[in-house]
């Protein structure tokens, strides 16, 4: 997977945590069988910045935890006419991810458990947005949190 890291929080993102979410994601790409040139970016911000976005985009003047942008996918309206094996090189941007540092440490201390384990829950569960996995219905959740939760159990990140 082509994967942007951008860090926006003056240094507060370690080096160790910036591979953390490469492989995490790349594990999880492996687990929902994403094509190996999917393209995606993450944003580390802080909570200011978050609340920005959060106000702007959805209309909530507060911070929150991460943020998800998915691209949609609007080839029906341009259609091309490729052969399969030239579709399956173009690759897919997928979206955006955007998680606030400073509420991956407020959360963490909160629940009691790792740093590295709230920022691998936010990436993966930001990640699975950007796959059309929702949870505003139950029978929804059940799916998308279980996949959730046997992504980072598998990883190495249990709580």
């Amino acid at each position: 997977m082509d994967l942007e890291i951008y860090d926006e929080t003056n240094g507060q993102v370690t080096d160790e945590q910036k591979k953390l979410i490469k492989n995490v994601l790349d594990f999880a790409a492996k687990e929902i069988g994403l094509k190996d040139n999917t393209e995606m970016s993450v944003t580390m911000v802080n909570n200011d910045r978050i609340q920005e976005i959060n106000r702007d985009y959805r209309g909530v003047d507060r911070a929150t935890d991460v943020i998800s942008f998915a691209i949609e996918d609007n080839a029906d309206d341009f259609p091309v006419v490729m052969s399969d094996e030239m579709l399956a090189e173009i690759p897919e941007n997928i979206g955006d991810i955007f998680v606030s540092i400073d509420k991956v440490n407020e959360q963490a201390d909160f629940l009691g458990h790792s740093v590295d384990r709230e920022l691998g829950f936010l990436i993966v569960h930001g990640f699975l947005h950007l796959n059309g996995y929702d949870h505003m219905e139950p029978e929804d959740e059940k799916v998308m949190f279980d996949l959730q939760r046997k992504i980072l159990n598998d990883y190495g990140l249990k709580k």
